[in-house]
């Protein structure tokens, strides 16, 4: 079957969109929370220093 798949040269499927579709939010909402955690980390820590 995975043989098959790569072996297969037509266009893209409905349910090939929606699997790179899938993928690509996944890897967005990975990316935001990381990022997300790390901006709240470094805001933190700039409050505390001028906070002294």
């Amino acid at each position: 079957m995975i043989r098959k798949f790569f072996r297969d040269e037509t266009g893209l499927e409905l349910s090939e969109y929606a699997v790179a579709a899938a993928l690509v939010a996944i890897a967005v909402v990975v990316a935001f929370t990381a990022l997300g955690g790390a901006i709240s980390t470094k805001i933190n820590s700039l409050a505390a220093t001028i906070n002294g």
